[in-house]
């Protein structure tokens, strides 16, 4: 049987530092394949019903998610089923031009001006079909950025009660303190996954923990590449996970989430998959505690040699 975790963990976030606008399991819903899930209105909306059965509470957009499709599909469910929008919490990430048919840019680029952040946003209220935006991050860091600037736009659309809260993804520990000194931040999106490991290193899962705010993590299954890889890292990582796995009776997916969970900063892993089975694996994470030898195997067999 697998270890389990206390009772109190999966209700922790409730008792932080600073109040996060997740509530339920420790387990968000990512949306960025939805385009790709072929559903109709009522298969989504039964599919969002789906997951809030399973106590997954937080729904995680971006603008350019599905070329930029991806919220209005969600969206269109919303509207076909209002109540739903009262269980849940919208996150939503924005400042990325992404080039597209409708939006022939000459590259790719970033953009944090005010009037950029701000269009992105409403565009996010439309297509979500929800007056308010639980939270929104900053896509990727822009090296144009001006902190103090991109500051006031946040406090602006919070006034006026479009946004609740505001955060960042993918940005460095330098990057993160740098807007947090100007407005305060409730999370930093990061990649991490036993393929994927630099965020245990670059400090920005340290700062986490110093500053009490909970990261969210997306590619926690390496977008796949835990089962499908073939390169020399994969291989190691799925052997000593299918003996771990096989010794506490759970998936490999499940596994992956626990490996995630075991950190100290508690982070929310993002889950990718529009399959109700993948989103039951990730929720029995929530019920599995590694030891950290079973932790640390994980570590030696990504990294290809023992702890130095």
């Amino acid at each position: 049987m697998p270890a389990t975790r206390p009772h109190h963990r999966r209700s922790a976030h409730a008792c932080q530092r600073h109040a996060f606008p997740f509530r339920a399991l420790s387990i968000v819903a990512g949306l960025w394949r939805i385009a790709d899930w072929n559903l109709g209105v009522q298969e989504r909306v039964r599919w969002i019903e789906q997951a809030l059965e399973l106590g997954i509470g937080s729904f995680d957009h971006a603008d350019i998610y599905g070329d930029y499709r991806a919220e209005a599909l969600f969206g269109e469910a919303l509207k076909a089923a209002p109540a739903l929008r009262g269980r849940m919490q919208l996150v939503s990430k924005c400042g990325i031009r992404l080039r597209s048919a409708q939006r022939p840019y000459r590259v790719n680029h970033y953009d944090t001006e005010a009037t950029y952040v701000r269009a992105q946003v409403e565009q996010s209220l439309r297509n979500l079909c929800t007056e308010r935006l639980d939270l929104v991050l900053i896509h990727r860091p822009d090296y144009l950025m001006d902190a103090a600037a991109l500051a006031g736009t946040f406090a602006a659309l919070s006034r006026e009660g479009k946004v609740a809260h505001w955060g960042v993804s993918n940005h460095s520990a330098s990057q993160f303190a740098l807007l947090q000194q100007h407005h305060p931040l409730m999370t930093n999106q990061l990649e991490l996954s036993p393929l994927q490991m630099a965020a245990l290193d670059d400090g920005t899962l340290d700062q986490a923990q110093q500053l009490g705010l909970r990261p969210m993590i997306w590619s926690p299954l390496g977008g796949g590449g835990l089962f499908t890889c073939a390169d020399e890292q994969a291989i190691r990582v799925r052997a000593e996970m299918a003996r771990i796995a096989a010794r506490h009776g759970i998936s490999l997916a499940t596994l992956a989430y626990a490996w995630i969970l075991r950190h100290p900063s508690r982070p929310y892993p993002i889950t990718g998959t529009g399959r109700i089975e993948g989103l039951r694996e990730a929720v029995a994470a929530l019920d599995v505690r590694l030891d950290a030898e079973d932790w640390y195997a994980i570590w030696t067999a990504s990294k290809g040699h023992p702890v130095p």
